[in-house]
C-alpha cells in the first residue's frame, strides 16, 4: 500500500533526527561516556578559549575550522561538535548536543531568548567600546571557573598569563623607545588599526610599549584606514597580525607607497602568525609571546 504523504514526512523527519543524533552522538561519545559536571555549549570565541584554558571541553562550539586557523591555541579536541557560523549558529545541532549550559556573550543578545529555550545561558562581555579588555577577561575567567567548579584552574590561568606577560615585559624593558602600530591588512591599500581597547593594544601597554594609534576606535579597532596613515608616526614599528590577504603580498612588495614608509625602508616591520583579535587570556598570552619574539628577533627590540 502506498505511504500517505504525512507518513512519508514523519518518516523522513524521524530518519533525519536519527541521522543527526547519531552523528553528534558519535562526535560527543567521549563526553557521554565520561559525563562532565555540566555539558557546556559555547558560541563566543573568547568564551570558548577560556573554557578550554579551564580544562572544560565544550560539547559544541562555533566555527571550529576557522577557530583553529585564526586562534590556533588552545587546541580543540576532535570530539567537539561544530555549531556552524557564529553569526547564524545551527540551533538544531545545538539542541541535539543537549547542553546543561550555554556560554555566550553580548554579541549574541539578539538570539538569547531562543537560546534559553534550549538551556540556561551565561553571557559575559570581554569587549566594550573604550574599555581595555584584559581585566574583564581575568574577571570572566574567574567567574566561569567558579560557576563550573574550576576555581583552581581559573586561578592557575590568571597566574600563568600574568607570569608570561611579566617575562615578556622584562625582555623588552630596555627596548621601549619606539611606539608600535598594531595592524591587520584588509587589502594592499588599507589596514585595520588596533587601539587601546583591543586585547592587542591592552597587552602592548602591559608590556611597557606605546601604541602608535591614538585615534578613536570602534569595538577595539579602526577600519578601513588608508595605508598612508602609517607615515604619520615615522619612528614607529609596524606589526602586522596575520592573516594577510594573498593579493596584498605581491602588491605591497611592488607598492611605491609601501616602500616609501620610513618603517619599511628601515626594516621596522614584522608579521605575526594569526592571533584571535577578540580573544581572552589565551589570546593575550599568545600575542605577547609572538610579539616579543618578533621584535627582539627583528633587531634587538624597539629601541
Amino acid at each position: 500500500m502506498p505511504m500517505h504523504p504525512a507518513s512519508r514526512h514523519n518518516a523522513f523527519t524521524v530518519s533525519r533526527r536519527r541521522f543527526l543524533g547519531a552523528a553528534i552522538g558519535s562526535s560527543l561519545a567521549g563526553g557521554v561516556r565520561a559525563r562532565p559536571r555540566q555539558r557546556v555549549a559555547v558560541l563566543d570565541w573568547a568564551m570558548f578559549e577560556t573554557l578550554l584554558a579551564l580544562d572544560v571541553t565544550p560539547v559544541a562550539a562555533t566555527e571550529l575550522v576557522q577557530f583553529r586557523k585564526v586562534a590556533v591555541e588552545p587546541d580543540v579536541p576532535s570530539h567537539v561538535a561544530d555549531l556552524g557560523l557564529r553569526g547564524s549558529p545551527n540551533f538544531e545541532m545545538l539542541r541535539l548536543s543537549d547542553p546543561d549550559l550555554i556560554v555566550s556573550s553580548h554579541w549574541f543578545s539578539w538570539i538569547q531568548d531562543r537560546l534559553e529555550t534550549i538551556a540556561p545561558v551565561a553571557s559575559y562581555a570581554v569587549y566594550e567600546p573604550g574599555r581595555p579588555p584584559y581585566a574583564p577577561a581575568e574577571q570572566i575567567t574567574m567567574a566561569l571557573g567558579e560557576r563550573l567548579g574550576r576555581e583552581v584552574q581559573a586561578r592557575s590561568s590568571l597566574d600563568a598569563a600574568s607570569l608570561e606577560l611579566a617575562q615578556a615585559s622584562r625582555r623588552l624593558a630596555e627596548r621601549t623607545a619606539r611606539s608600535v602600530f598594531l595592524i591587520n591588512l584588509g587589502d594592499a591599500r588599507h589596514f585595520r588599526a588596533f587601539g587601546h581597547d583591543s586585547m592587542f593594544g591592552d597587552v602592548l601597554q602591559r608590556l611597557g610599549l606605546r601604541n602608535a594609534w591614538a585615534k578613536p576606535t570602534s569595538y577595539a579597532a579602526a577600519a578601513p584606514v588608508p595605508l598612508e596613515a602609517l607615515a604619520e608616526m615615522p619612528e614607529a614599528w609596524i606589526v602586522i597580525v596575520s592573516p594577510i590577504p594573498p593579493d596584498a603580498h605581491g602588491t605591497l612588495r611592488d607598492s611605491p607607497l609601501w616602500k616609501a614608509l620610513p618603517a619599511v625602508r628601515q626594516g621596522r616591520v614584522v608579521a605575526l602568525p594569526p592571533v584571535n583579535p577578540f580573544g581572552a587570556l589565551p589570546a593575550a598570552r599568545r600575542f605577547a609571546r609572538l610579539l616579543t619574539g618578533a621584535l627582539v628577533g627583528a633587531g634587538g627590540g624597539v629601541g
